[in-house]
């Protein structure tokens, strides 16, 4: 994979690539980077004849810390339809999206959807599906650390002893049964190491999902407007079995099936937990690559 640095929506953001052919974009989430959640995807795509891009998000080294008050929702779209921009992406453009990314996927390909030719998301549904479950007892309990991140503690605990409890969240919480978590651990703290970085990334739940806007009839509008409604493009949404944060049963997992576009697909991944491209690459790579070779 060739490493580089482009500069899109006003900030630099460093990434990835390999291979030749339409754009891949992959997007990753909290707390990882895009070239370790993305490490055996890149390749996979490269070979299938995508140019796969799989960028770090702003504020998480090394792409730039953002100017301001941390990272909004709305930027990372913005980011995201920049990248688009920057590598000469077209209409057979395909973006993939993993928990924070996933949300991003959701508003990118809905803000601008000719952009796009195919949807790939894991561990975070759409907007209508999240919402109702984030306000459950299971919900509240299982995002537990949406709400941890909000205390100026949080960056104390999570910044001590080299990052301790993120690694403890990451390996007993955030992944499913099994999987050694070291490596991605080892990525993250290597994102989120500087304590700009890290406050950065903590702004990610502050700004967006702040204790005083968060259910206000303004903030559900801001939220529905930005990923509320559904993909046009065949989408395949893939899920963890083992998903602590985002527990899912097939009921609901057909529910969103059933809502997506004509050629869209949702999937479990066995054994997996929040973290799917990662834990179970040879899984999540084969769907992912059936999906956008398949005619549809």
């Amino acid at each position: 994979m060739k490493n580089g640095r482009v500069k899109v929506n006003g900030v630099e953001l460093a990434y990835v690539e390999e291979g030749d052919g339409p754009l891949a974009l992959l997007l990753h989430g909290f707390p990882e980077s895009g070239a370790a959640t993305y490490r055996h995807l890149v390749p996979a795509l490269a070979h299938a004849g995508y140019r796969a891009v799989a960028p770090n998000m702003r504020g998480f080294a090394p792409s730039a810390l953002p100017a301001g008050d941390g990272i909004l929702f709305d930027d990372l779209v913005d980011d995201a339809l920049g990248l688009h921009d920057a590598f000469h992406g077209d209409g057979n453009a395909v973006i993939v999206g993993h928990d924070w990314g996933a949300a991003t996927t959701w508003a990118a390909v809905t803000k601008e959807p000719e952009r796009w030719s195919r949807v790939v998301a894991s561990d975070v549904p759409p907007l209508r599906f999240f919402a109702p479950y984030a306000a459950t007892y299971e919900g509240i309990e299982r995002l537990n650390h949406f709400w941890f991140f909000q205390m100026d503690l949080a960056e104390t605990i999570l910044a001590a002893d080299d990052m301790s409890y993120l690694y403890q969240v990451m390996q007993r919480k955030w992944t499913g049964p099994d999987y050694d978590v070291t490596g991605d651990f080892e990525a993250a703290r290597e994102a989120l190491r500087e304590p700009a970085r890290l406050r950065a990334a903590l702004s990610l739940y502050r700004n967006n999902f702040g204790p005083h806007q968060m259910g206000t009839p303004q903030w559900e509008a801001e939220q529905f407007a930005l990923w509320g409604a559904l993909p046009s493009q065949p989408t395949l949404y893939l899920h963890g079995t083992h998903d602590n944060s985002v527990a899912l049963d097939q009921a609901a997992l057909d529910e969103i099936e059933a809502a997506l576009p004509e050629g869209s697909e949702a999937h479990f991944i066995q054994g997996a937990g929040h973290i799917v491209p990662a834990e179970k690459p040879d899984e999540y790579n084969e769907r992912v690559i059936a999906f956008l070779q398949k005619d549809v």
